[in-house]
């Protein structure tokens, strides 16, 4: 997978090096996991040429990627890979939504700064969401009950948790949907009950990051793949890009800008 995508990358750049004259607006929805890096993306690019608008919303990864499908954005930024039924609805849409790797990151479980708790297992972790495990001292905490946290299931972050650690089985009904990244880092703060969880580069100081399996979640652990759970962040394009678009995905790309500002951002650059 990984081949595919550097490919991909690759020929994006080759294509770029042709001089184009495009301007006009660009529309990008999706994750607000991906939303820091395209927001900074965006206003640099912005900066670079200033006859071209962006705007950037995030709604979501599944919001993202339907609005691609539909035609109502011309880039979705995701969290997790497309499905294949998505794929299918655009292509009866007369489209096929074409994947970049932007950045990489990890999903870190973050609990109140005030609980003891450092590590958990990923049997722990999946236990806590099932509610089988509904009080802080069953795994070394404080004897509280448990708030569970979650990202909504229109969210991508929350489909690749519920593929690595639930295994496909459904979070409890009982937890706390929250609509955004930043939603559940400010619950967290403000609830000294409760566990979430986030990308790296939404983890802050009112925040506690905790380790699991005994593995901190580092740009380190997230490339050499011993974090559990780590994964790629995307943008997708409708179709092979072109204009401001391809501009734009080779600017977010480029070692020398766009990468950049996904390190600044908090997440892992690609290189």
């Amino acid at each position: 997978m990984k081949k595919i995508y550097f490919a991909m990358l690759a020929l994006v750049l080759v294509m770029g090096s042709t001089s184009w004259v495009w301007a006009g607006n660009l529309r990008t929805d999706g994750s607000t996991t991906v939303l820091p890096i395209a927001q900074k993306a965006a206003e640099a690019y912005m900066k670079e040429h200033p006859d071209v608008t962006i705007s950037v919303s995030g709604g979501g990864s599944g919001n993202g990627i339907k609005a691609i499908i539909d035609g109502t954005t011309d880039i979705a930024n995701s969290s997790r890979f497309i499905k294949n039924e998505e794929v299918k609805q655009a292509v009866e849409k007369g489209s096929y939504p074409v994947p970049f790797a932007v950045a990489y990151d990890c999903i870190v479980p973050v609990v109140h700064p005030s609980n003891t708790v450092n590590n958990l297992t990923m049997d722990q972790l999946k236990a806590i969401y099932k509610g089988e495990i509904d009080n802080w001292k069953a795994v070394g905490g404080p004897d509280l009950k448990i708030v569970v946290i979650s990202r909504d299931t229109s969210s991508g972050t929350y489909e690749v948790w519920e593929e690595k650690v639930m295994k496909k089985e459904r979070v409890s009904p009982a937890a706390l949907l929250q609509a955004s990244s930043g939603a559940v880092a400010q619950a967290i703060a403000s609830n000294k009950f409760a566990i979430g969880y986030l990308g790296i580069g939404y983890l802050n100081d009112k925040v506690k990051a905790v380790t699991v399996n005994n593995i901190a979640g580092t740009a380190e652990t997230t490339l050499n793949g011993t974090f559990p759970i780590s994964r790629p962040l995307f943008m997708f394009t409708r179709g092979w890009p072109s204009g401001d678009a391809l501009n734009f995905i080779n600017f977010v790309l480029n070692p020398q800008k766009g990468q950049k500002l996904v390190k600044e951002a908090g997440f892992v650059p690609l290189y």
